[in-house]
């Protein structure tokens, strides 16, 4: 039997690990899972409804770490990490994504002696000022099974000196999330658009420090959903974040801009399913966007899902408000094409993948 600790500490933390430990938890002879919340995203407002949609049982341990520096927020959660590992003494240590609990719990149980399972390995931007990057590139360099979803993720890894075998490309849970999901969201879809009272319109998410923190930068971008929203109403669930710089940089919204509060997942893939362009700055919803066929425009000079713009719906956008403006009517006026061919193994089915690997190595 393995004991598993599963780390989750931001939001698509929990849309990537819950359909892995729904998988596991069919297999209780093989497997005895716990769930660690790192607290790093700690506004119940945000982190409560995923739970309660996603059907992941709730946390055994939140380290409550909150917000902070880079380096404040990895060293409180390894300081805390390490008394778990201690305590629970897990075979593996799961850890998704890209975030500062993911580096920092794999750093933990690495010096532990504990293996690591990094989901969602090999994502490169080949940008070194992300903090992401450095995350993704170090627990990827420490990790003991790197779990892929896409072939040029096993190419960079191999490129950085990864022993193949070590290496899987297994498809997107985040995808598996959304496959489950996406007939409720449907279902929900009517009293949505009426709760809105739109049809077409454009969906807005956008929390990343270099989009939001600047007052130049965002009074771009917000200047150009302005604009936009003349003809075709924009709703744009706020990060507290982003909500926060916008009053602090005094930005101007029109009413047809409509900022709301954070909303359920479920909710909010209702509104990129049926949305006529997105725009955000989330690799996540790049990777949903791709897998609906909905075009996504993301306000970033790089991705390190590549594979949404090779297969998918998914163009790059300068953060300057005429390039913004173009590529949304660009992408209004254009009509909605049959869905892009999926990237292989974005299926559904990447736990069940996943979770077959982990019951076949040894602890």
């Amino acid at each position: 039997m393995k004991r598993i600790l599963h780390v989750v500490g931001a939001r698509p933390n929990y849309m990537k690990i819950a359909p892995i430990a729904r998988e596991m938890a069919k297999y209780p002879g093989d497997f005895v899972q716990t769930v660690v919340h790192t607290g790093q995203h700690y506004d119940d407002n945000m982190s409560k409804i995923f739970f309660d949609e996603l059907g992941m049982p709730r946390p055994d341990i939140n380290l409550e770490v909150g917000s902070g520096s880079h380096a404040e927020q990895t060293a409180q959660v390894m300081l805390r990490f390490e008394a778990v590992v201690e305590q629970f003494k897990p075979d593996w240590v799961i850890v998704p994504g890209d975030v500062n609990s993911t580096l920092a719990c794999a750093l933990v149980a690495t010096k532990l002696g504990v293996k690591v399972a990094h989901i969602e390995a090999g994502l490169r931007s080949f940008d070194r000022t992300m903090p992401e990057e450095i995350n993704r590139v170090l627990t990827d360099q420490i990790s003991d099974l790197l779990f892929t979803h896409s072939p040029e993720a096993n190419e960079n890894l191999v490129r950085e000196g990864i022993a193949a075998d070590k290496i899987h490309l297994v498809g997107n849970t985040m995808i598996d999330t959304l496959v489950v999901l996406l007939p409720l969201a449907e279902e929900r879809w009517p009293s949505i658009r009426t709760k809105f009272g739109v049809d077409k319109f454009v969906l807005v998410t956008l929390h990343r420090p270099n989009n939001v923190d600047a007052a130049a930068g965002l009074t771009e971008i917000m200047t150009a959903l302005n604009e936009v929203s003349a003809e075709t109403p924009v709703i744009f669930p706020v990060h507290p974040r982003t909500r926060q710089r916008i009053f602090e940089h005094g930005i101007a919204i029109e009413e047809t801009v409509r900022l709301t509060e954070p909303i359920g997942y479920v909710d909010f893939l209702a509104l990129q399913a049926h949305a006529s362009a997105v725009v955000t700055d989330s690799g996540g919803v790049q990777e949903e966007t791709t897998f609906l066929g909905v075009p996504c425009l993301t306000i970033r000079p790089n991705t390190e899902r590549p594979i949404t713009i090779a297969t998918g719906t998914n163009q790059l956008v300068a953060r300057d408000r005429g390039e913004i403006v173009l590529a949304i009517k660009a992408a209004l006026e254009r009509p909605h094409a049959p869905v892009h061919p999926r990237p292989d193994f974005w299926d559904g089915k990447a736990a069940e993948r996943m979770v077959k690997l982990f019951r076949e190595v040894k602890k």
